[in-house]
């Protein structure tokens, strides 16, 4: 027998018994209200957010900050102020788009991550390369932190998905912080409901 086989051999024959997994209780502060803190931490991170009624709202909002530029939404409803039908086109054809305005599936109020999935983009790459982001996302869809949001995509089917905070930002040693660094120079955040 050879000494690999014999050091493989004795790891083998000295395995530890099999214990099962701790049961995780999550922390949850008393008294801390989701939207609150989500819109706490989604300002203090650099993201704007924004209170609304319903769709011709969101056309408002865009009206009003983005009336110049290229604009696109996977969201048959807003058609008529950006283009819907990009799924299929290459990529580097996005490269000069001002707004991607997106649905997103929650948020988590602990660091105010918003899940999004492949299915509510268009195109992987759409939160990616447009200069300003805009999702949209229901008062009643924030968790309180990554273990609730961990437990609900877990079992989940998607091809990608992502959590998206805040707008792109890098930092040097130095402390200063960039906006727009390799990514969205905003995030602007849409609560309906």
């Amino acid at each position: 027998m050879s000494s690999r086989a014999q050091i493989l051999a004795a790891v083998l024959a000295n395995q530890p018994a099999i214990l099962p997994m701790p049961v995780f209780e999550p922390f949850s502060p008393q008294g801390s209200n989701n939207l609150d803190l989500f819109v706490a931490t989604a300002k203090g991170i650099g993201s704007t957010v924004h209170f609304l009624g319903g769709i011709s709202e969101v056309k408002q909002l865009i009206h009003s900050n983005f009336s110049v530029g290229r604009i696109i939404s996977p969201m048959a409803e807003l058609s008529d102020v950006a283009e819907t039908d990009f799924a299929d086109l290459d990529a580097h054809t996005l490269e000069d788009v001002e707004l991607g305005v997106f649905k997103a599936h929650f948020g988590v109020a602990e660091n105010s991550a918003i899940w999004v999935t492949e299915e509510l983009l268009g195109k992987r790459v759409s939160p990616f390369i447009c200069q300003h982001l805009m999702l949209l996302i229901n008062k009643t869809d924030i968790l309180q932190n990554m273990h609730q949001a961990y437990d609900k995509i877990g079992t989940a089917n998607y091809a990608f998905g992502t959590f998206i905070a805040g707008p792109s930002k890098t930092a040097d040693i130095e402390q200063s912080l960039v906006l727009g660094a390799h990514g969205p120079r905003s995030l602007a955040i849409v609560i309906l409901g």
